[in-house]
């Protein structure tokens, strides 16, 4: 029998970053539930993504950057590791597909044909934007 471990996530890109030959990208989603008392309480959670395939390291690197909304999927896998003699396990989010769904705010006034390096530094407080 097969098993299946897949994940889905829409979010907005925080951060994206080199790690030796993948990309990391930190993605925002936020959900709305009721609370105890019957009020709607937004939540955020955090997920790095990593990308290992050099189509979708391309594509990352040429069209989404912070703000962006994404949509990425892909297979999960879980890792151990040790430190000070303590184990520890954690979860990789492996993106297979991610697709930008509309620019952040981080695109305006840049044209389509901008390299990377000079979108992400036009925008002056672009570090003030919380996603």
């Amino acid at each position: 029998m097969n098993t299946i471990a897949e994940f889905t996530i829409i979010g907005r890109v925080g951060e994206i970053r080199q790690v030796g030959t993948t990309l990391r990208v930190s993605i925002a989603s936020s959900y709305s539930r009721k609370d105890n008392r019957g009020e709607w309480v937004e939540r955020t959670r955090w997920n790095e993504v990593t990308v290992f395939g050099e189509s979708t390291r391309g594509y990352v690197k040429r069209n989404i950057v912070k703000g962006d909304l994404v949509f990425t999927s892909g297979s999960m896998g879980q890792t151990k590791w040790e430190k000070d003699g303590e184990t520890f396990y954690g979860i990789t989010l492996a993106a297979e597909r991610i697709e930008r769904l509309c620019k952040g705010p981080n695109h305006q006034g840049n044209s389509p044909e901008e390299p990377q390096e000079q979108r992400r530094s036009t925008g002056a407080d672009s570090d003030d934007i919380p996603f």
